[in-house]
């Protein structure tokens, strides 16, 4: 069923939200407001259960927002053997392309050029043709994207100008996200449209006592802005990602960094395919040269462990990772990237699950390690951690379903068929009189963001000031950092932020000031 209704996340939602919640007893406290647990909330919200979200920063603060903005149907995992990993992502690709977000999914061609050497092209090409095995096999999966296919060097040419010229190459296709952090308010948005109460700004500090199901409950600790704030709970669903070992010490992570760079497209040649070089060495690993709407490129990913415990923080690429970065996509280019061509560059944590088969030592290499999620119980509190963004939602449906049997109910998840606020058939959204990078973000709500202002807020950039009102009044941004870094991504090019920066400030004031 389609919500109608926006789910506003506005100052007044929030201050209701905060009165209405404070001391009260509620189904399911979530504990973290990354994709894992907007998509718990969403799935627990739209069952029928009282909900309340606790994010202790911001909706994306963490993981969420650092990612390689794919919706991905796991040839890595065909590469390890994990075919029923392959066939979720797979299936889960088709549901949040299909059902629950087309205006942020978009087909994204990859190209494995032969200059990358003729043997790994065409190991590229069997893993591609694997990989549509795999997607025909799955609900929604036929045509959902185009097939593998060899292109000759014209095609090459013209899908990425800046790879050397003369060659062919394999073209494989997958889903690539417009924006990840967009994706995690859209859910906590629908959420709250379903009756879930989403606050920021919130750190849990203790959870106490054990519940009886399904009439007990525990008491829920937060620094809220400040100041104590407590709640009472029949379940507590710690989705904290690689902090989650904070409520569930018994938990095995061995976290690791992704890293990418910012590049301008233009020095690429203004790519329209996805440049996919392997890293030396390996045959299931590859950096992706990954091309954005707002002319930028992000080349990425890195892969490597983190010791100790996971800081506040957020990560930064090492000097070790940008240089590996580019020499590896350096191999395939006519004209090499340096150092002075990165305007940009982020990182962020993997909450990677160490098996139990592990022993007490480190493991494998953080890159071998599988992407499936854990559930685990400890008291009242249900941790779930691991798995990736694109199986955000089968990871949400389990955790309910094991929420629900605690509480002794039987209500059945509607999230393969529920669309997220904005959502739309493509043709519906084709028809929208709006700017094309608004739909892209916005969906169906694109003409009231056009209508709040569309003057840019910086100039080079796309972003109007219509957005950051738009975060303000509707998506719960309360900072320079929540509209700069997660509404917009703005952040991720440091000059654009600076210039940036006023324009927030302004926007933050005129929309936040007493009535």
């Amino acid at each position: 069923m389609r919500i109608t209704v926006i789910g506003s996340l506005s100052a007044g939602q929030r201050s209701r939200d905060l009165a209405d919640t404070a001391g009260s007893l509620v189904d399911v406290v979530v504990v973290g407001g990354g994709v894992t647990g907007a998509g718990v909330a969403l799935d627990a919200a739209a069952r029928g259960l009282s909900v309340v979200l606790l994010e202790r920063t911001d909706l994306a603060a963490g993981t969420s927002r650092w990612s390689s903005k794919l919706v991905h149907g796991g040839l890595r995992y065909l590469a390890h053997g994990e075919i029923g990993l392959a066939r979720e992502s797979a299936r889960e690709r088709a549901v949040l392309m299909g059902t629950t977000a087309p205006h942020l999914v978009r087909r994204l061609p990859f190209l494995i050029p032969d200059a990358a050497g003729r043997d790994v092209s065409a190991l590229g090409a069997v893993g591609g043709r694997l990989g549509d095995l795999v997607r025909l096999s799955v609900m929604g999966g036929r045509g959902s994207l185009p097939s593998t296919r060899r292109v000759g060097a014209d095609e090459v040419g013209r899908l990425v100008p800046g790879v050397r010229p003369g060659r062919g190459g394999v073209v494989f296709w997958d889903g690539q996200l417009v924006d990840d952090a967009r994706l995690v308010v859209a859910l906590a948005r629908t959420a709250a449209a379903y009756g879930a109460r989403i606050l920021t700004g919130a750190t849990v500090t203790a959870v106490d006592g054990a519940t009886t199901p399904p009439l007990g409950s525990a008491e829920v600790h937060a620094d809220l802005d400040g100041e104590a704030f407590t709640l009472r709970a029949r379940v507590v669903v710690n989705a904290a990602g690689v902090w989650a070992q904070r409520l569930a010490p018994g938990i095995r992570l061995v976290p690791s960094r992704g890293s990418h760079l910012v590049l301008r497209a233009d020095r690429l040649g203004s790519p329209s395919a996805a440049l996919t070089v392997p890293l030396p060495g390996s045959r299931s690993r590859y950096v992706f040269a990954l091309p954005q709407a707002d002319g930028l490129v992000y080349l990425g990913i890195t892969d490597e462990p983190v010791e100790g415990p996971v800081p506040d923080d957020d990560p930064q690429p090492s000097d070790g990772e940008v240089q590996q970065l580019l020499d590896t996509v350096n191999q395939v280019l006519s004209d090499p990237l340096t150092s002075d061509d990165v305007v940009g560059r982020y990182a962020g944590y993997r909450p990677l699950v160490l098996p139990e088969s592990a022993g007490t030592g480190p493991g494998d290499a953080t890159a071998d390690l599988s992407r499936k999620h854990l559930l685990s119980w400890d008291g009242p509190v249900l941790t779930v951690v691991g798995g990736k963004l694109t199986t955000y939602r089968a990871m949400a449906e389990e955790t309910v379903d094991a929420v629900v049997a605690r509480l002794g109910g039987n209500a059945r998840s509607t999230t393969p068929r529920l669309a997220l606020i904005g959502a739309a058939p493509r043709p519906a959204l084709e028809r929208l009189s709006a700017p094309a990078r608004l739909v892209a973000r916005y969906g169906t709500e694109a003409t009231e963001v056009e209508s709040l202002g569309p003057d840019v807020v910086a100039a080079g950039r796309p972003e109007t000031v219509g957005e950051l009102r738009f975060g303000v009044r509707h998506e719960g941004a309360r900072t320079v950092s929540d509209l700069l870094d997660r509404r917009t991504r703005i952040g991720l090019v440091p000059e654009d932020r600076a210039r940036a920066v006023p324009v927030a400030e302004r926007v933050l004031a005129e929309e936040l000031r007493p009535a």
